[in-house]
């Protein structure tokens, strides 16, 4: 619930500092947003520009193929990393955190720890509000989070958009920015057949120069597991990230070419970054 983090949030307005009353949350200039029935808080000030929001239907197959364990061992593995690097109470934010899946797990490794997941989406912030000790907000990483400066401890990014500054400021000196980005050979298998989206070539040393102005490299790994996916779970794994807005027309006919279950590689680049003490 929303009340579990208002004191890590701002305005984003005029930046002041927030707090729940009654059906809203408020800032001391007046400024005020209604909290949602499911528990979310919708914090966009403006329409983003370029960004498309994940729909009902791209977050209801997101969670399908969640639940079905095929995306754990890189859960486990990110709650491994984060409870190496961030206090027991920690203050976590996930940024375009989908359903909440991976901040759930983090959230979970961490006792007296507190979440934050945002997301462009309402409908994604509904499910993000589910979870125990984890407050929702919609909002736009690139217009920069409506986070307190030095809030947290702990920053995470899974398959998502990034703003370093943005994320710099929110850190306390010292916190941590936890990345996971799709390796060159993330999903090979079905790429191609299935016309995702391709992974920039080099992407890992591109994620280390955006970010080179104010983080350090501190650790860096990769997590490779094999996946066995049935037609269904194909057509979520298509459907649920950003391919779904540019699907090929003929998707369900290639899906249906696929009778039997397909070997598919989970790769993936995971890496920690420590705030330089000079930002």
């Amino acid at each position: 619930m929303i009340d579990t983090i208002s004191d890590l949030l701002r305005c984003p307005v005029c930046t002041s500092p927030v707090a729940v009353a009654g059906g809203s949350l408020r800032c001391r200039q007046g400024h005020s947003f209604d909290i949602a029935r499911q528990g979310y808080v919708n914090l966009l000030t403006r329409r983003p520009r370029g960004a498309n929001a994940d729909t009902a239907d791209m977050v209801a197959a997101r969670d399908r193929l969640l639940a079905g364990g095929h995306f754990a061992p890189l859960a486990d593995r990110l709650a491994a990393v984060a409870s190496q690097i961030a206090p027991p109470a920690a203050r976590v934010a996930e940024a375009g955190a989908g359903t909440g899946y991976y901040l759930r797990r983090v959230i979970d490794r961490l006792p007296g720890s507190r979440g934050l997941g945002t997301d462009l989406s309402p409908y994604a912030c509904r499910r993000i509000a589910r979870v125990a000790r984890v407050g929702a907000v919609v909002a736009d990483t690139w217009a920069g989070l409506p986070v307190r400066d030095e809030a947290l401890d702990l920053i995470m990014v899974v398959f998502a958009p990034r703003n370093p500054a943005a994320f710099a400021r929110m850190l306390r000196p010292g916190g941590r920015l936890l990345i996971a980005s799709a390796a060159d050979d993330h999903l090979a298998e079905v790429r191609d057949g299935l016309g995702m989206i391709d992974v920039r070539p080099g992407k890992a040393e591109t994620l280390r120069e955006s970010l080179r102005e104010w983080f350090d490299v501190e650790h860096h790994e990769g997590v490779l597991a094999p996946m066995v996916l049935d037609p269904p779970a194909l057509k979520d794994l298509v459907l649920m990230g950003p391919t779904a807005h540019h699907r090929p027309a003929d998707l369900a006919d290639r899906i249906a070419a696929l009778t039997q279950p397909t070997p598919v590689t989970l790769s993936v680049d995971l890496s920690v970054f420590r705030r330089r003490p000079d930002r």
